[in-house]
């Protein structure tokens, strides 16, 4: 059966069972050797969480990994929100530490009313409708893809789950309604804005879209941005 919450923690980089790599190690090392044919701009990148477009996830986000990352950074977002302060004033270093939600709040993922793992599933379909929304996987793109998966070390039923979430249409009403709180439309926009670097009129349209569908305030989205980017680094390695 899968298991969404393991399938997050793999696409956020936790650790690979009985090995010391984590799943991006690994599909880094299959960009590695397929260097002359890199994915379009955010692809399987975006689906294994090491962004296409020259930006990595630091190691304060893939230490926590998975439900407890997004929330994270969700909370820290609202937080600051919530305190009038200007977007990204906060950050004191190139790594500043994440830690997750409060057990208290709204945020902690244990309080999700749908259950944490079928939310968990929900974290994961944002992501891949946010790596898709380019337009760019078609089916060469998709059997790309599933090469790297399979040399992830993902597992086949987390690589089925994927490849068949790629090949369905995006159904944006589903991901709005399956976010039940406030908090939850928060971390669903974080997510999905953990999955890109908006490059394109495509990516930026669509995150402007999804947060207009989820009804947060400007202010708020620019607070995210700033959370996500200070959790972002150069990486000028090919996936």
């Amino acid at each position: 059966m899968l298991d969404p919450r393991k399938l997050l923690d793999d696409l956020l980089g936790s650790k690979v069972p009985g090995t010391e790599s984590t799943v991006r190690d690994k599909a880094g090392q299959a960009a590695q050797m397929a260097r002359d044919n890199p994915l379009a701009a955010g692809a399987l990148a975006a689906v294994l969480l090491g962004t296409g477009t020259g930006r990595k996830l630091t190691g304060s986000v893939l230490k926590i990994g998975g439900m407890a990352a997004v929330a994270g950074l969700a909370y820290k977002a609202y937080q600051n929100y919530r305190n009038g302060d200007q977007p990204g004033q906060a950050q004191t270093s190139a790594e500043p530490e994440l830690l997750p939600p409060p057990a208290d709040t709204p945020f902690d993922p244990a309080q999700a009313p749908q259950g944490e793992a079928e939310f968990a599933l929900v974290i994961v379909r944002a992501m891949i409708a946010a790596a898709r929304a380019d337009g760019h996987i078609d089916e060469d793109e998709r059997g790309r893809i599933a090469d790297r998966l399979r040399l992830s070390g993902i597992g086949d039923e987390a690589e089925k789950f994927l490849l068949a979430e790629l090949s369905k249409p995006v159904d944006l009403d589903t991901l709005i309604d399956a976010a039940k709180t406030d908090a939850q439309k928060v971390e669903l926009y974080t997510a999905s804005r953990l999955a890109i670097e908006p490059q394109t009129r495509a990516e930026r349209g669509y995150l402007d879209m999804l947060a207009g569908r989820l009804k947060l305030p400007d202010a708020l989205i620019d607070h995210v941005e700033a959370t996500v980017s200070e959790v972002k680094t150069d990486n000028q390695s090919v996936w």
